[in-house]
Order: structure tokens, then C-alpha cells, then sequence
């Protein structure tokens, strides 16, 4: 019956849409200005609020939803029996890649500040939909790496940063942006590419060659080149494969399926075989994994930011549930076990995104010190901060009570999204070895690192001893390969710590300490010791108002 009062919707929060996605994250916001130079300050600040505000709009956030629902589809065939090997995506994907490259998240290279407002845009950006992250983070990554090649660096790279979305399979030549994937992983070998079995055989003309072989994942099979590795005569090498040939013709690269995955689901993620595919070298032969050692070091640090983007969303959508729902008698943000819960989050939050930047203004610097920071930094980063994603991701659905296990609150997507960059890029126990890896070969990456962690020195206790405890760590390296994810873990906490303790608020670096550095804290969320201003942290964490 019309008007019957049991139907009367009261209590839920209002959507949070139609607000700035990138202005509403103060961590974030303090970040960029951090580290970006006064006389591109305000150009960067309007930038990457343009983008804030597409990101929070009803409209995008209805394509990100609309691009998970409706996931791409592999076409091998045309209607008459040729071969096509193509993949049809919603036209949801399509505008979200196209607001990706026209924002500006494949072209940091060669900006002011390129490369923290490129992160920041792709830490907004991923909070829409994390999929077509992937193309936009690897068409990025695939610069420097073709920078080892001059020639390829000056015909592809306009292409790559040209902010021009140009969709299609046709010759690279005649198009006015391109995309980029890459492949390494195989079936037998996984992170051990130097297991890989692809062979490359040379052709007459110098420096192509001939692969065949199989690649196990390959995301974005529709992008049109990729950097992929394989054997060829003097060991393994990097090559550029384009999808079309300068003629027009397709070149083999045979989609056998699409992955069906967890999470990531209107990201297509394919095996592809090569069968006689044409292939450019990239760099010497048989040093490979030197020349994509860059484009896999920028794509570490997209997970980083992917990551920290996820959980600021997922932090966003509790705060706001709890800062309109009512239960016992007044809000659940006021309550105080919530608000100890939805503080532990933001603290995870803002310290993945205040490391996450940092990283991408040592990239901006580029002088040697900070190259030597990255070396360690990037993978400690990448380890912890991906790894924290999950647990955040599923404590902030459980703030949203039922409706957080309902696929309309958006919360499930960030769940399945969650453990990707995790895996992506070398799994957690890769990240570790490779931290191993470099404080046995590059001590001036250790002296890095802890020159940025001594800049807090004196600033708080707890930190003064977790340093010491790391120290302690460090010197004793025999037999350390069992306890690498327990030394990688301590330095990427005593980096946040550093940042936190010089950058963020004083409520802020203060339960951090207290709770990850001082040991003051559960193994859950919503542990933090009494005595701190959780008010203020929850309140910072806020999306709107």
C-alpha cells in the first residue's frame, strides 16, 4: 500500500559521491605540496583536483562499477575464420583509460614534478577502478626501459606520453598514442625469469629477431607493443614486441584464454604464445633483466601507490558509513571501540601514502643519493604496503556491518582488488630477497635509507629504539634469508615512522609510534593503547565534511 511507513528508508548514509576525491585526503594533499616546487604548485594542486572531483562524480564511479560487471571478452576469430586474437571491452573501460592517459598518469618523464603528480593522480585514479591502472602504470614503466635504446626511446615514447588515447589495433606509426604491456612470467619459471624458455632467433636484419614460446600473464593483451623477455643467442634479452607490423599486417601473438581472477576483473590478463613474432631487441643482448630492471622498478611503486589509493578508498567509505549511522543512542563514529577501529585504519592509510610519495619525489630528484634510496626503499615499500592492503580492506567492509558484504557498496570490489599488488611484481618473498639482495651489493643503499630515517632522530622515542632494534637486525646477516620479511618489514615501518614523526600531525605521529614502533597494540585493527587523540585522526581521515 502507497505511503505504508514500514517502506520509509531512515538511517543510511547518504552516497558519497560528488565530492573531490583528492582535495578530501589531506595526507595526500600535504604530500604533493611537500614535494612539489612552489612555482608549479598551483598547476599541479588543479590538476589533480580536475581529476579528484572526476573521480568522486556519480557518473565515473558508475563506469568503474559498470567496468567489473561487465568483464572483457576474448574474440580469437572473426566470423570467417580468421584468426584475430582481440578483446572486447565495455565502453566503461574505455572511458576510464581514455581519463587516465588525458590525466596524465602514462607521462611523468619529463614534467615539473612529473612524477609525484603522476602518483598522486594514480593513487585518485585507482580508487575508481583499479584495472585500467594496469595499462596506465606499464605504458609509464616501459620508458626508461626503451631509454636503453635511443632509436626506440625517440619513436615510441611520444606515443606513450602524448596524453592522446587512441584505441584500435593499427600501425603504430599512424597513431597519435600508444599503450604498453609487458611479459615475463612463464608457466615453469614464475618470478624466475632466468628460467624462462621463449627463444629469440635471430633474422637478417640486425637487431630483430623471431620468438616462440609462451607467456604465462600477460595484462592489457590489447595494448599495442610490449616489452617482453626471452633467450636469445648470448642469454636472456629484452625485446619490444608491436601487436601490428609497420605494414599493417597482425603480428602473432596468439591469446589462448583470459585469466579469470579474483579481483582485477575489467583488466584483461591473457597467455599468449609467440609463433615466429616479430620481435626488436631492447638494450644488449643477453642483459635483459638490466634493461627492464627500471620499468619493473616504476611498476613496484605503482603497487605501492594501487595499494595506498585502495585503502584511502576503503578508509573513505568507513569513515563516511560511521560518520552518518546511528546505533546505541548516537553515531558510530562517536562510539568509542568504532572510533579506535577507524583510527588503526586511517593511521595505515596515511602512512602508505606519505611513503608511497616520498618514493616518487626521489624519483623526481634523480640524483644519485636518492636513486641509491630507492634501491632499498622501493621494495621494502612495496612488500609492506601491499601487504596491509588486505586486512585493511576487509576490517573496513566489516565498519559497514552487512551492507559492507553487499556488491552495491563497492566495498567487495576493494576486497577481491586487495591482494593483487601483493602478488604483482614479485611476490612478498621476492620483494624480501630483493632487499637482501641489495644491502649485500650496494651498501650505499642502506647508507640512503638510514640518512632519511636519521633526518627524525631525537624526534620520538619509540622511534629512536626501533631504529636501534633494526640496527641490531642489520648486523647480523648470516642465515638472514629466514628472517628477511621480518628485517624488510621493520625498515619499511621505521620509514614511515621517520616521515610521519617530521610531516604529519602530532595525533598522528603519536599513536603511530605508540602502536607500530612502540608495540603498544593488538594484533587487529581497532588496538590502538588508550591515551591518544583519536578524535583528530579519525576527523583527518574524513572524505567530506
Amino acid at each position: 500500500m502507497a505511503g505504508n511507513p514500514t517502506h520509509t528508508v531512515t538511517n543510511q548514509p547518504p552516497a558519497l559521491v560528488g565530492y573531490d576525491v583528492f582535495g578530501a585526503d589531506r595526507a595526500l594533499v600535504e604530500a604533493v605540496e611537500r614535494h612539489t616546487a612552489a612555482e608549479v604548485l598551483d598547476e599541479v594542486r588543479s590538476e589533480l583536483s580536475a581529476l579528484g572531483r572526476a573521480a568522486g562524480s556519480a557518473q565515473v564511479q558508475e563506469w568503474g562499477a559498470q567496468a567489473n560487471e561487465f568483464p572483457p571478452r576474448l574474440r580469437t576469430h572473426d566470423r570467417y575464420g580468421h584468426r584475430i586474437d582481440e578483446v572486447d571491452f565495455h565502453p566503461a573501460w574505455h572511458r576510464l583509460l581514455g581519463k587516465g592517459v588525458s590525466a596524465g598518469l602514462t607521462n611523468a618523464w619529463p614534467r615539473p614534478a612529473g612524477h609525484v603528480r603522476r602518483a598522486a593522480g594514480f593513487l585518485v585514479w585507482t580508487q575508481v577502478d583499479a584495472g585500467n591502472c594496469c595499462p596506465l602504470s606499464m605504458t609509464h614503466a616501459a620508458v626508461p626501459a626503451l631509454r636503453a635504446d635511443p632509436a626506440l626511446a625517440a619513436e615510441w615514447e611520444p606515443r606513450l606520453t602524448s596524453g592522446i588515447y587512441d584505441r584500435g589495433l593499427r600501425p603504430a606509426a599512424e597513431k597519435a598514442g600508444a599503450l604498453f604491456g609487458m611479459g615475463m612470467t612463464e608457466k615453469q619459471g614464475g618470478s624466475d625469469v632466468r628460467a624462462n624458455t621463449t627463444r629469440a632467433r635471430p633474422l637478417a636484419e640486425a637487431g630483430t629477431y623471431a620468438l616462440t614460446g609462451h607467456k604465462w600473464f600477460c595484462s592489457a593483451p590489447m595494448s599495442d607493443g610490449f616489452l617482453v623477455l626471452a633467450q636469445a643467442p648470448a642469454g636472456l634479452t629484452c625485446f619490444l614486441v608491436p601487436r601490428v607490423l609497420p605494414d599493417g599486417g597482425r603480428n602473432p601473438f596468439l591469446i589462448q584464454r583470459l585469466k579469470d581472477k579474483l579481483g582485477n576483473r575489467s583488466n584483461a590478463s591473457a597467455e599468449v604464445e609467440f609463433d615466429g613474432t616479430w620481435a626488436r631487441v631492447v638494450g644488449e643482448e643477453g642483459r635483459g633483466v638490466r634493461t627492464i630492471i627500471d620499468m619493473v622498478a616504476a611498476t613496484r611503486l605503482d603497487c605501492a601507490l594501487g595499494s595506498a589509493g585502495l585503502m584511502r578508498q576503503a578508509v573513505a567509505q568507513a569513515v563516511h558509513h560511521c560518520g552518518h549511522r546511528e546505533a546505541f543512542g548516537g553515531r558510530l563514529i562517536d562510539k568509542p571501540l568504532m572510533r579506535n577501529v577507524l583510527a588503526d585504519l586511517a593511521l595505515e592509510s596515511e602512512a602508505a601514502t606519505t611513503l608511497a610519495l616520498r618514493l616518487a619525489a626521489a624519483h623526481d630528484d634523480g640524483s644519485e643519493q636518492e636513486r641509491a634510496f630507492l634501491r632499498l626503499a622501493v621494495p621494502a615499500a612495496k612488500y609492506w604496503i601491499t601487504k596491509r592492503c588486505a586486512p585493511l580492506a576487509v576490517e573496513a567492509a566489516e565498519c559497514l556491518g552487512g551492507n559492507g558484504y553487499v556488491e552495491e557498496s563497492g566495498l567487495p570490489r576493494l576486497v577481491r582488488e586487495s591482494p593483487l599488488n601483493s602478488v604483482w611484481e614479485g611476490a612478498g618473498n621476492v620483494q624480501a630477497l630483493d632487499v637482501l639482495r641489495a644491502l649485500r651489493r650496494e651498501p650505499g643503499a642502506l647508507d640512503a635509507c638510514l640518512t632519511e630515517i636519521g633526518r627524525a632522530h631525537g624526534a620520538d622515542h619509540r622511534l629512536d629504539r626501533a631504529v636501534k632494534d633494526l640496527f641490531t637486525e642489520l648486523a647480523d646477516l648470516e642465515g638472514v634469508e629466514g628472517r628477511a620479511r621480518r628485517l624488510v618489514e621493520r625498515l619499511a615501518l621505521v620509514l614511515q615512522g621517520s616521515l610521519l614523526v617530521r610531516f604529519a600531525p602530532p595525533e598522528v605521529a603519536d599513536a603511530f609510534c605508540a602502536s607500530r614502533l612502540g608495540g603498544d597494540r593488538g594484533a587487529s585493527f581497532g588496538t590502538l593503547p588508550a591515551g591518544l587523540d583519536l578524535a583528530s585522526v579519525v576527523e583527518r581521515a574524513r572524505p567530506v565534511s
